[in-house]
């Protein structure tokens, strides 16, 4: 059975994740973000959603957008 590439458990019912053209196997979503997920260009967390994308850079939010320099940037607001 393959083991999961981040907490090296051999779950009985692994998942394959292909990204780019290479599979990879987790035991869990939470396996699976902590080696897939972006992160934030100026905070560090993991960008679970849609983020906020430069060409060069993804940011979580807005707020760390705009702290990085990128005026532009605004989160969905009702």
């Amino acid at each position: 059975m393959p083991r999961c590439e981040v907490c090296d458990n051999d779950y009985d019912t692994p998942m394959e994740v292909t990204l780019e053209g290479r599979t990879h196997v987790f035991d869990c979503f939470e396996c699976a973000i902590h080696a897939l997920a972006p992160t934030c260009e100026r905070c560090g967390c993991r960008v679970l959603g849609h983020g906020i994308g430069t060409p060069n850079s993804i940011y979580c939010c807005a707020h760390c957008a705009h702290e990085a320099g990128v005026r532009a940037a605004r989160d969905h607001v009702y």
